[in-house]
């Protein structure tokens, strides 16, 4: 059963107990699903203006670097796209088609966003790269450029911090560090804006050194490898968010934290006497899907068997609320 949606009341004790388990079993919130989104419409407003801007500098300054920056962002402004849809289509609520929900659906449109990263940002800024090697040509304006990749920092910097922000609260709950927190989240798109603004950081870091490089040597060289570098790291990134995503899509286990609070909290229900066979599955951001054979007091089996209602029958008050087909 998703937990959010259909669990039992745990009680006092179980819901305390829960409420430090990994993200998996703590419930979304509107507050949750509002940071979410703030992250990734703060990450798109920013990319937006970034790629526009370095557009304009890559024209005018004809650097190698700017150029694959520029690609980057524009990647990167499309990939917001894609986690916004993410965000909306999983958060549909279950259909008698699709009991489940669509929580999955975050996991395919981050997936989507992952690989628009390694197409239009990797591939561009590596091929762009390769061919200023084979054809260099001088760059100009060298200030607009430094002017765009500072101007650049300062937005990227403003939308890493509120991922950021959103990861370090959730992480500070669950016990976690930041890193560990971002790549072991179930939630595909604070992990895929974590991830993008801190490549993006790096990023302009390596172009403004290749550009500062061409200005010094006179040669495109450093601008080329800038470039080429850049779009090395953008393949990495890519490559890390596309498995994740495909783990989570597939099955992904949950954390030993999670199974043993969601055991504890199914034994403090007065219902159930003993818990075997559980399995729990990811079916969206901090959605689980859990399925166990649980097995009745004694009182409460008798008093069901009196009464003429067997655990195996559907029309079972119980076995409405525990059963769940394999």
């Amino acid at each position: 059963m998703p937990a959010e949606q259909s669990s039992p009341d745990p009680g006092p004790a179980a819901r305390r107990r829960l409420s430090g388990a990994p993200d998996a079993i703590v419930p979304i919130s509107s507050s949750t699903e509002t940071e979410s989104t703030l992250t990734v419409l703060v990450a798109f407003g920013a990319n937006l203006l970034i790629a526009v801007a370095k557009s304009v500098a890559a024209t005018l300054t004809g650097s190698a670097s700017l150029v694959a920056e520029a690609a980057h962002s524009w990647a990167d402004t499309g990939n917001e796209i894609f986690l916004m849809i993410a965000n909306k289509r999983s958060r549909r609520p279950p259909e008698p088609e699709h009991p489940l929900g669509f929580g999955r659906e975050a996991y395919v449109w981050s997936l989507f966003a992952a690989l628009g990263l390694f197409v239009a940002g990797a591939a561009v800024s590596i091929t762009h790269g390769v061919q200023e090697l084979i054809s260099p040509e001088p760059a100009t304006d060298f200030l607009i450029g430094y002017l765009v990749l500072a101007v650049s920092f300062l937005l990227e910097g403003i939308s890493f911090l509120q991922s950021a922000r959103q990861a370090r609260g959730e992480a500070d709950v669950l016990d976690r560090d930041l890193i560990e927190h971002v790549m072991a989240t179930s939630d595909p798109t604070l992990r895929a804006v974590f991830a993008e603004d801190s490549a993006a950081l790096i990023g302009l870091l390596i172009a403004a050194a290749g550009l500062a490089g061409h200005e010094i040597t006179g040669s495109a060289v450093p601008d080329a490898i800038g470039s080429i570098l850049v779009g090395v790291l953008l393949a990495v990134v890519a490559i890390v968010l596309i498995n994740r995503n495909r783990r989570f899509l597939v099955g992904q286990q949950v954390d030993p934290r999670v199974r043993r609070a969601t055991l504890q909290a199914l034994l403090e229900l007065p219902e159930v006497e003993r818990v075997t066979y559980p399995r729990l599955e990811f079916v969206g951001p901090r959605q689980l899907y859990l399925v166990a054979d649980v097995d009745l007091p004694v009182t409460m089996r008798s008093r069901i068997w009196r009464s003429g209602c067997a655990i195996s029958r559907p029309g079972c008050p119980v076995h409405r609320r525990w059963w769940t087909p394999r």
